[in-house]
């Protein structure tokens, strides 16, 4: 699990580390008041669940095509 984040902590370290909770609750503050409790909820699963697809899937190429494999006839996209 510590691999998934590792690039998201990479981006974050040296900055003001203020100014990234100042933002990180702006955004979900308004989040909160313009959608409600439980949209905002299914808009952070969402944005979670595509950062870790992201990670997962899109860093490394062959894991791509992999995963292509699984969805799709083998060599299809090769």
């Amino acid at each position: 699990m510590r691999q998934i984040f590792e690039p998201l902590l990479k981006l974050l370290r040296g900055r003001n580390s203020g100014l990234v909770g100042l933002a990180i609750g702006l955004g979900l503050g308004l989040s909160l008041v313009i959608f409600g409790f439980w949209r905002s909820l299914l808009i952070l699963a969402l944005g979670i669940g595509g950062y870790w697809v992201g990670v997962r899937y899109f860093a490394d190429s062959e894991t791509f095509y992999e995963l292509l494999d699984r969805l799709f006839p083998p060599g299809r996209f090769r």
